[in-house]
Protein backbone atom coordinates (compact mmCIF):
# COMPACT_ATOMS: atom_id res chain seq x y z
CA UNK A 1 0.00 0.00 0.00
CA UNK A 2 1.44 3.60 -0.66
CA UNK A 3 2.15 6.32 1.57
CA UNK A 4 -0.22 8.33 0.14
CA UNK A 5 -3.69 6.73 0.98
CA UNK A 6 -2.13 4.54 4.12
CA UNK A 7 -4.23 5.74 7.22
CA UNK A 8 -2.32 7.21 9.63
CA UNK A 9 -2.22 6.29 13.45
CA UNK A 10 -4.86 8.64 14.73
CA UNK A 11 -7.64 6.71 12.51
CA UNK A 12 -6.38 3.10 13.62
CA UNK A 13 -6.77 4.45 16.81
CA UNK A 14 -10.21 6.14 16.11
CA UNK A 15 -11.12 2.87 14.97
CA UNK A 16 -10.17 1.00 18.16
CA UNK A 17 -12.01 3.22 20.12
CA UNK A 18 -15.38 2.79 17.94
CA UNK A 19 -14.54 -1.07 18.68
CA UNK A 20 -14.86 -0.34 22.56
CA UNK A 21 -18.02 1.90 21.79
CA UNK A 22 -19.49 -1.06 19.95
CA UNK A 23 -18.86 -3.60 22.41
CA UNK A 24 -20.37 -1.65 25.41
CA UNK A 25 -23.07 -0.93 23.24
CA UNK A 26 -23.83 -5.05 22.57
CA UNK A 27 -23.10 -5.74 25.86
CA UNK A 28 -25.49 -3.43 27.09
CA UNK A 29 -28.07 -4.33 24.57
CA UNK A 30 -27.64 -8.10 25.56
CA UNK A 31 -28.05 -7.41 29.22
CA UNK A 32 -31.55 -6.04 28.27
CA UNK A 33 -32.64 -8.11 25.48
CA UNK A 34 -36.36 -9.43 25.94
CA UNK A 35 -35.87 -12.63 23.88
CA UNK A 36 -33.69 -14.96 21.93
CA UNK A 37 -33.97 -13.06 18.44
CA UNK A 38 -33.81 -9.89 20.21
CA UNK A 39 -33.81 -6.95 17.50
CA UNK A 40 -31.77 -4.40 19.15
CA UNK A 41 -29.07 -7.75 20.25
CA UNK A 42 -28.61 -8.56 16.26
CA UNK A 43 -28.61 -4.80 15.61
CA UNK A 44 -25.52 -4.18 18.40
CA UNK A 45 -24.11 -7.74 16.81
CA UNK A 46 -23.94 -6.47 13.45
CA UNK A 47 -22.37 -2.57 14.59
CA UNK A 48 -19.71 -4.89 16.68
CA UNK A 49 -18.66 -6.76 14.00
CA UNK A 50 -18.55 -3.78 11.25
CA UNK A 51 -16.23 -2.29 13.65
CA UNK A 52 -14.11 -5.04 14.57
CA UNK A 53 -13.13 -5.28 10.56
CA UNK A 54 -12.95 -1.85 10.00
CA UNK A 55 -10.40 -2.03 12.60
CA UNK A 56 -8.67 -4.76 11.79
CA UNK A 57 -8.55 -3.25 7.80
CA UNK A 58 -6.77 -0.21 9.26
CA UNK A 59 -4.23 -2.10 11.78
CA UNK A 60 -3.20 -3.78 8.67
CA UNK A 61 -2.74 -1.17 5.85
CA UNK A 62 -1.02 1.03 8.74
CA UNK A 63 1.07 -1.83 10.68
CA UNK A 64 0.92 -4.84 9.16
CA UNK A 65 -0.70 -6.16 11.82
CA UNK A 66 -4.27 -8.18 12.33
CA UNK A 67 -6.14 -8.97 14.74
CA UNK A 68 -6.65 -12.74 16.98
CA UNK A 69 -10.18 -12.82 16.86
CA UNK A 70 -12.76 -13.19 14.36
CA UNK A 71 -17.04 -11.80 14.63
CA UNK A 72 -19.14 -13.78 12.32
CA UNK A 73 -21.53 -12.10 10.71
CA UNK A 74 -24.51 -13.03 8.49
CA UNK A 75 -24.70 -10.03 6.43
CA UNK A 76 -21.37 -10.75 4.84
CA UNK A 77 -23.01 -14.50 3.43
CA UNK A 78 -25.65 -12.58 1.35
CA UNK A 79 -25.62 -10.30 -1.97
CA UNK A 80 -26.94 -6.78 -1.73
CA UNK A 81 -30.84 -6.23 -1.85
CA UNK A 82 -31.76 -6.23 -5.45
CA UNK A 83 -35.78 -6.42 -4.68
CA UNK A 84 -38.67 -4.72 -4.83
CA UNK A 85 -38.55 -1.22 -2.85
CA UNK A 86 -42.30 -1.98 -1.33
CA UNK A 87 -43.18 -5.94 -2.04
CA UNK A 88 -46.26 -7.06 -2.42
CA UNK A 89 -45.75 -10.46 -0.83
CA UNK A 90 -43.11 -11.90 1.33
CA UNK A 91 -41.77 -15.73 1.73
CA UNK A 92 -40.55 -17.22 5.22
CA UNK A 93 -37.85 -19.72 4.90
CA UNK A 94 -36.94 -21.73 8.26
CA UNK A 95 -34.15 -24.19 8.59
CA UNK A 96 -34.16 -25.63 12.65
CA UNK A 97 -31.24 -28.76 12.62
CA UNK A 98 -31.63 -31.36 15.46
CA UNK A 99 -29.52 -33.99 16.23
CA UNK A 100 -31.62 -37.01 17.47
CA UNK A 101 -29.80 -37.10 21.09
CA UNK A 102 -32.01 -39.68 22.81
CA UNK A 103 -33.73 -42.18 20.43
CA UNK A 104 -35.94 -44.21 23.32
CA UNK A 105 -36.77 -40.76 24.19
CA UNK A 106 -38.02 -39.78 21.08
CA UNK A 107 -39.94 -43.16 20.23
CA UNK A 108 -41.48 -43.01 23.96
CA UNK A 109 -43.20 -39.93 23.01
CA UNK A 110 -44.08 -40.60 19.85
CA UNK A 111 -45.80 -43.83 21.51
CA UNK A 112 -47.92 -41.53 23.71
CA UNK A 113 -49.34 -39.31 21.02
CA UNK A 114 -50.19 -42.35 19.16
CA UNK A 115 -51.75 -44.37 21.52
CA UNK A 116 -53.99 -40.77 22.15
CA UNK A 117 -55.05 -40.18 18.41
CA UNK A 118 -55.16 -43.81 17.61
CA UNK A 119 -57.01 -45.24 20.68
CA UNK A 120 -58.86 -48.28 18.56
CA UNK A 121 -55.46 -49.95 17.94
CA UNK A 122 -56.46 -49.22 14.36
CA UNK A 123 -55.41 -46.19 11.76
CA UNK A 124 -52.65 -45.09 9.85
CA UNK A 125 -50.42 -44.14 12.72
CA UNK A 126 -50.51 -47.84 14.07
CA UNK A 127 -46.58 -49.07 15.08
CA UNK A 128 -45.24 -45.90 12.99
CA UNK A 129 -43.35 -45.43 16.24
CA UNK A 130 -41.61 -48.29 16.64
CA UNK A 131 -38.91 -46.68 14.57
CA UNK A 132 -37.69 -43.11 14.65
CA UNK A 133 -38.19 -42.33 11.18
CA UNK A 134 -41.53 -43.17 12.31
CA UNK A 135 -41.60 -41.31 15.78
CA UNK A 136 -40.11 -37.88 14.03
CA UNK A 137 -43.24 -38.44 11.52
CA UNK A 138 -45.85 -38.50 14.26
CA UNK A 139 -44.16 -35.68 16.17
CA UNK A 140 -43.76 -33.02 13.02
CA UNK A 141 -47.29 -34.24 12.59
CA UNK A 142 -48.81 -33.57 15.77
CA UNK A 143 -46.83 -30.39 16.93
CA UNK A 144 -46.29 -26.78 15.59
CA UNK A 145 -42.20 -26.63 14.26
CA UNK A 146 -42.08 -23.34 17.18
CA UNK A 147 -43.59 -25.98 19.45
CA UNK A 148 -40.88 -28.56 18.35
CA UNK A 149 -38.48 -25.84 19.10
CA UNK A 150 -39.06 -24.99 22.67
CA UNK A 151 -39.76 -28.61 24.04
CA UNK A 152 -37.05 -30.14 21.70
CA UNK A 153 -35.13 -31.73 24.73
CA UNK A 154 -38.51 -33.66 26.10
CA UNK A 155 -38.68 -35.28 23.12
CA UNK A 156 -35.06 -36.10 22.69
CA UNK A 157 -33.47 -33.94 20.43
CA UNK A 158 -30.53 -31.78 20.78
CA UNK A 159 -30.98 -28.14 18.35
CA UNK A 160 -28.27 -27.02 16.11
CA UNK A 161 -28.10 -23.92 14.34
CA UNK A 162 -31.15 -22.18 12.49
CA UNK A 163 -31.95 -20.07 10.33
CA UNK A 164 -35.36 -17.38 9.11
CA UNK A 165 -35.21 -15.90 5.74
CA UNK A 166 -37.95 -13.35 4.82
CA UNK A 167 -37.87 -12.57 1.31
CA UNK A 168 -39.71 -10.38 -0.80
CA UNK A 169 -42.29 -11.10 -3.90
CA UNK A 170 -43.44 -9.61 -6.48
CA UNK A 171 -47.06 -11.04 -6.41
CA UNK A 172 -48.27 -14.31 -4.13
CA UNK A 173 -47.57 -17.34 -5.55
CA UNK A 174 -50.11 -19.25 -7.21
CA UNK A 175 -51.74 -21.90 -4.54
CA UNK A 176 -49.61 -25.06 -4.91
CA UNK A 177 -47.06 -23.50 -7.41
CA UNK A 178 -43.75 -23.79 -5.27
CA UNK A 179 -45.04 -27.26 -2.95
CA UNK A 180 -42.92 -29.70 -4.68
CA UNK A 181 -39.59 -27.73 -4.43
CA UNK A 182 -40.08 -25.39 -1.73
CA UNK A 183 -36.55 -23.59 -0.99
CA UNK A 184 -35.34 -24.11 -5.13
CA UNK A 185 -36.23 -20.58 -6.14
CA UNK A 186 -34.59 -19.38 -3.01
CA UNK A 187 -33.15 -16.22 -4.05
CA UNK A 188 -30.69 -13.99 -1.56
CA UNK A 189 -30.94 -11.16 -3.27
CA UNK A 190 -34.27 -10.95 -2.22
CA UNK A 191 -34.03 -11.35 1.25
CA UNK A 192 -35.18 -8.35 3.33
CA UNK A 193 -33.48 -9.75 6.96
CA UNK A 194 -32.55 -13.10 8.00
CA UNK A 195 -32.04 -14.15 11.74
CA UNK A 196 -29.59 -16.83 12.40
CA UNK A 197 -28.90 -18.78 15.71
CA UNK A 198 -25.80 -20.87 16.29
CA UNK A 199 -23.54 -21.90 18.61
CA UNK A 200 -20.45 -19.47 16.87
CA UNK A 201 -22.20 -16.46 17.86
CA UNK A 202 -23.10 -17.60 22.10
CA UNK A 203 -21.32 -20.52 23.40
CA UNK A 204 -21.81 -19.11 26.68
CA UNK A 205 -25.24 -18.42 26.22
CA UNK A 206 -26.23 -21.86 25.32
CA UNK A 207 -24.18 -23.21 28.13
CA UNK A 208 -26.19 -20.95 30.65
CA UNK A 209 -29.22 -21.87 28.54
CA UNK A 210 -28.26 -25.68 29.04
CA UNK A 211 -27.97 -25.49 32.73
CA UNK A 212 -30.92 -23.60 32.93
CA UNK A 213 -32.94 -26.36 30.91
CA UNK A 214 -30.99 -29.26 33.32
CA UNK A 215 -32.69 -27.53 36.11
CA UNK A 216 -36.28 -27.54 35.28
CA UNK A 217 -36.16 -30.78 33.50
CA UNK A 218 -35.58 -33.44 36.61
CA UNK A 219 -35.24 -36.59 33.73
CA UNK A 220 -38.44 -38.64 34.29
CA UNK A 221 -39.65 -40.17 31.53
CA UNK A 222 -42.35 -40.77 32.88
CA UNK A 223 -43.59 -37.06 32.51
CA UNK A 224 -47.22 -36.44 31.03
CA UNK A 225 -47.20 -34.47 28.04
CA UNK A 226 -49.36 -31.55 27.30
CA UNK A 227 -53.36 -32.21 26.12
CA UNK A 228 -53.09 -33.03 22.78
CA UNK A 229 -55.43 -30.60 20.18
CA UNK A 230 -58.02 -33.10 19.86
CA UNK A 231 -59.05 -31.07 16.15
CA UNK A 232 -56.13 -32.34 14.57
Amino acid sequence: MSDAVQPTAAEVRAAAEAIKTALDRHLAAVERRSGEDDPDVYEAFNQLAAAAEAYDELLYDRYDEVTPFEIPGADDSLPPYAGPEEPNAVSVLIRRDYAVAEPQRLLAQAQRVEAVEYEDGGGAGEDAATTVHGALGILFGEFEPDEIASRHKEFGLEEGDSTLWVTAADEPAEPGEWLEAPFEQADPQRVVCRFDVSAVFDDDASDDLDQQDDLEYDGDDDEELEPLDAER
